[in-house]
């Protein structure tokens, strides 16, 4: 095979959510098999285990900019609709068993704690891959309302019942500022909107390894089948059912397909940090932080790997239906067509 014709991206791209899913798994690998490589420091340790943030940010800021003021009413919308879903549905469940059974229960090994912190909230650069792939820009504008379930915000304030009263206010408002940025960028002047649309896939591209970087198949060796199992119930329990709320409550004129909505059936990276975030304020759940933080790395891997393909069978599925008002071919936002700028 001739240099310059291996078809790497096209290959990628054959996988559902592969342009996140596959570097995820990489970077995965690399952690478990050659941790030393990611640590050599500089650029390199920088980048490949360090920069998920950064380039998270940077994917905000580049989604932001998509979002015109002229529609952004239907982003808004249809991002407090899937919020809703995800948090009502992930937080339910958890905040009543622990209420019930106390923190020191378990459901077949899953923790009350675990629950909360995995199942409600979303990750923010996947969804925003797949909407890109099957919605269109009001689908993708939706992050600037969906991310304000990154971090312990939401979990926090339904475990006031828990005496956890300290909602960070200033935490939710750093996640949506690169958002809010990227918006007033694109919104000024058009062409810089088309600008950093590229960079949307550039950034999910490259942020998606050093997240699996931060992870090891040990990880899910130590959880074992509870940590496998929370990864099942967060994409069951809000995945699914987010997928009919999107199809009930978005108007079929304002939609491409209701499957983006099981996009939100993930679990974020950064909800690795709320067990001991929701431990700091109410010392009675330090107990549980370890096997939590454990347990939620797993479902993080397990939801990363199987919601591409939860929302690629919801998509067939309406299409075989003629459900979808337009295939992804045809969606301006498909990763394939813009696969050739990056």
């Amino acid at each position: 095979m001739k240099m310059g014709k291996v078809p790497i991206l096209d290959t990628i791209n054959k996988i559902p959510g592969g342009l996140m899913v596959v570097p995820l798994v990489l970077g995965v690998l690399t952690n478990t098999f050659f941790p030393e490589v990611l640590n050599i420091g500089s650029f390199t340790t920088a980048f490949f285990k360090n920069g998920a943030l950064t380039l998270i940010a940077l994917l905000f800021l580049c989604s932001g900019a998509q979002i015109n003021l002229k529609t952004a009413g239907v982003a808004v919308y249809k991002g407090v609709v899937l919020n809703t879903s995800k948090v009502l549905f992930g937080v339910f469940l958890g905040v009543i068993f622990a209420k019930v059974a106390g923190p020191q229960a378990a459901f077949l090994g899953v923790t009350p704690l675990a629950m909360i912190s995995a199942m409600s909230n979303s990750n923010g650069g996947l969804y925003t891959a797949l909407a890109s792939k099957y919605g269109d820009e009001s689908d993708v504008g939706a992050i600037a309302i969906i991310s304000s379930n990154d971090g312990p915000f939401f979990e926090m304030m339904f475990m006031g019942i828990a005496g956890v009263a300290n909602i960070p206010i200033v935490a939710l408002i750093a996640v949506i500022v690169p958002i809010i940025v990227g918006m007033i960028l694109g919104n000024l002047d058009e062409k810089f909107r088309e600008f950093l649309k590229p960079g949307m896939f550039i950034a999910i591209f490259t942020f998606s390894f050093p997240l699996g970087a931060g992870l090891s198949l040990q990880t899910l060796g130590q959880a074992g089948l509870p940590g496998i199992l929370l990864g099942l119930l967060t994409l069951l329990i809000t995945g699914v059912p987010s997928y009919f709320v999107y199809r009930l409550l978005i108007p079929k004129r304002m939609r491409v397909t209701s499957a983006v909505g099981a996009g939100v059936g993930t679990t974020a990276g950064n909800a690795l940090a709320t067990p001991a975030a929701i431990a700091l304020v109410d010392p009675a759940w330090a107990p549980y932080v370890d096997k939590a933080t454990i347990q939620v790395a797993a479902s993080i891997v397990v939801t990363a790997i199987l919601v591409p393909f939860l929302v690629d069978f919801f998509y067939k599925y309406e299409l075989k239906r003629g459900l979808v008002t337009r295939p992804i071919a045809e969606v301006g936002g498909k990763i394939e067509d813009l696969g050739g700028q990056l």
